[in-house]
């Protein structure tokens, strides 16, 4: 049992939607296939991952530094004896060996991808969903396939007003979601409130809000919004201002009380665990939406869910970022509370299998081997193409 070969390619995902700190115009992504020999039911073996949004594209960092090292390894020293499979732990050692700690950088993306591919071949070889495998192996032994998902979107547009925003969150609602998410930061705080209340305006009986700052604010107007918004009740603040900045979290903490939400942009499990130490953080209210595409993959996400554990928090407080089937299954394998959705956006790659539709703020994942990739046609179309 091996890795015969490992694929990148860079696939655009631009489009004119800006937040508050950047453009997506020239956005990209890696997309990875992991080629092995095993052959279940006449066809080999491919996992299959790529980046989440926000975050360009690794080809370098894969082709020149992760793919060798992980090819050149002796194929016995990747492979899980106990299950006949392959071990994500070991391949995830191998792809960061001779690496120096700290200084995550754009590394943890480029691993982060392949360790979704590993992930993906792994359940694939196993025969079962990854959520299902999942559970057996770290949760309770019984996956829950039933997952919350919020709408994501409000970004700002070229010429885009009050009436077209609400046009979008009205359709996502009207798609079965029950909380909707919109940026603010890039504006002005009255034109901002503006954009806010317009969006209240389409919510019924328990649907929320959400607001996405982007990392945009310094304190002063990190609290200035917080001020502006605690009348709206939101579904959560998230990330106001730099996400290495604890101190700015901390005391804005001790000034809004309404929920707050951060950690996509921290990239690995020490990053995490300060974030929970000194950021004041507040588990009984507040939201962690660590992404583990952009954090080092699944290897490393299962260790910040441990710290996590740990420092009292629940992992029903985590809805990753991202709005990839990766993070779905790590929800429905793992008890998170939920999952991050961009339904109109960064297409093929977000959204859920084909024939999945949202009821009431919830999916349910279909019994697809894997993660589940193949069940989404215009995804697996770009997958194949580079598989084969």
């Amino acid at each position: 049992m091996r890795i015969t070969e490992i694929r990148e390619k860079t696939a655009p995902i631009a489009s004119s939607i800006a937040n508050a700190y950047i453009d997506f115009s020239k956005m990209t992504c890696s997309l990875v296939a992991v080629v092995t020999d095993v052959v279940r039911e006449g066809r080999r073996v491919v996992g299959y991952g790529f980046n989440s949004n926000g975050r360009y594209a690794q080809g370098a960092l894969i082709r020149e530094r992760f793919r060798p090292r992980l090819l050149e390894a002796d194929p016995a020293s990747l492979v899980d004896d106990q299950r006949d499979n392959l071990d994500p732990h070991k391949i995830w050692a191998c792809l960061m060996s001779n690496e120096k700690p700290g200084g995550h950088g754009e590394r943890s993306v480029a691993v982060g991808t392949l360790d979704m591919a590993v992930w993906d071949a792994v359940a694939k070889i196993e025969g079962k969903p990854l959520f299902r495998l999942l559970a057996d192996r770290y949760g309770s032994g019984t996956a829950d396939p039933r997952v919350f998902v919020y709408a994501a979107g409000g970004y700002y547009y070229p010429g885009k007003g009050l009436e077209a925003l609400k046009e979008e969150m009205r359709g996502y609602l009207e798609r079965g979601y029950t909380v909707v998410k919109m940026k603010i930061g890039g504006a002005s705080l009255d034109e901002d409130r503006r954009r806010i209340e317009a969006v209240l305006e389409e919510l019924g009986p328990g649907q929320r809000l959400a607001v996405d700052a982007n990392g945009r604010f310094d304190l002063p107007r990190a609290i200035a919004y917080g001020e502006a918004l605690s009348p709206y009740n939101l579904f959560w603040y998230e990330e106001p201002g730099d996400p290495l900045d604890y101190e700015l979290h901390a005391e804005l903490s001790r000034r809004y009380e309404k929920p707050m939400a951060t950690g996509e942009n921290l990239f690995s499990m020490q990053d995490a665990r300060n974030l929970v130490c000194y950021a004041g953080m507040r588990p009984e209210r507040d939201w962690l939406q660590f992404d583990c595409a952009l954090s080092y993959g699944a290897v490393e996400y299962l260790r910040t869910l441990e710290m996590l554990k740990e420092n009292g928090w629940s992992n029903r407080r985590c809805i990753p970022h991202g709005g990839h089937q990766m993070s779905l299954n790590l929800a429905a394998g793992l008890g998170l509370g939920g999952n991050e959705s961009y339904p109109d956006l960064f297409q093929p790659y977000g959204g859920f299998p084909d024939g999945v539709r949202v009821k009431d703020g919830f999916v349910t994942l279909p019994d697809l081997p894997g993660i589940g990739f193949e069940g989404k046609a215009d995804l697996y179309r770009e997958m194949s193409a580079l598989a084969e």
